[in-house]
Formats: structure tokens, sequence, C-alpha cells
């Protein structure tokens, strides 16, 4: 069985600021409600540790490309039992914004299970995120400090 969540917001920032807002990792804590943190390097290939408010998962880089697109694949225990491919996706539109958007597909012999929650609490988590993701990068207070 598989799941799909997809969830857009438009983002009064070009794809650069975007771009770093999300692969400042260290800085997670300070704003994202979904994912509390994240360790490593989106390099492919390599290994990132997460950490949800009520999960801790360490998924593989399947694509990491730099202010366009960034991809992982983690496992609940085992391949196959509950799977999720996070996607976060950045266009840049033609009047200075970008079209944030984030998704994720998951399999397995569990998803079944999950699937109302799936809808409910992890789509409204996507959702928290792409708004402070908005709110940061459209904040006076950081485009001074990325100035700096």
């Amino acid at each position: 069985m598989a799941k799909h969540i997809e969830t857009s917001i438009e983002i009064n920032a070009g794809k650069k600021r975007v771009w770093d807002i999300l692969t400042d990792f260290d800085a997670y804590p300070e704003w994202n409600p979904f994912i509390k943190s994240i360790k490593g390097t989106p390099k492919v290939g390599g290994k990132i540790k997460i950490k949800l408010p009520d999960m801790a998962f360490t998924p593989t880089i399947k694509m990491s490309e730099k202010e366009a697109e960034l991809k992982w694949l983690g496992h609940l225990w085992f391949k196959g039992l509950f799977d999720g491919e996070h996607h976060f996706q950045l266009v840049e539109n033609n009047d200075g914004t970008t079209t944030f958007h984030h998704s994720e597909t998951f399999t397995g012999i569990l998803v079944g299970l999950f699937a109302k929650s799936l809808d409910t609490k992890t789509k409204n988590g996507f959702e928290r995120m792409n708004q402070k993701l908005k709110q940061r990068a459209e904040s006076m207070d950081y485009i001074a400090f990325e100035s700096q």
C-alpha cells in the first residue's frame, strides 16, 4: 500500500534564501515545529539523523540539488514495514517568489494502519513547517542576519 501527502506554499523570497534556511539544519530548533532537529549533511548517499516530536530515524539522502531539491528515504525499523520518501522542491517563479513543494510518499505493510494520522497529523505538520519557513524567509530579521 502507498500513501502520498503533498503540500505547497508561495514564499516571497528567492530560491537561494529558501534553500539556505532549509539546509541550515542547526537552526531547525529555532523555527521548525515539525522537524525538531536534523544532524548531518545533505549529501547524496549520506545519512542524516532526524528528530520529530514523536519519533527519530536515520534516512539516506537520495537527492540534493542546490537551490532546487532535497529528498531522503527513511524506514521505521526495517525496509518494507513503513518507509517514507520525503521531498522538498523549490520552484522559482518569475516574480521574485519561490514555490515550496513539500511532500512524502509512504509505503510498506503498516501504511494502512497509519493512513488517518498521515492525512491529519502529518499533513498538518507539513503545513505548519511550510508556514514557518515562509515567515522565516520573508522576515526582515533573517534578511539582516543573512547579509552579515
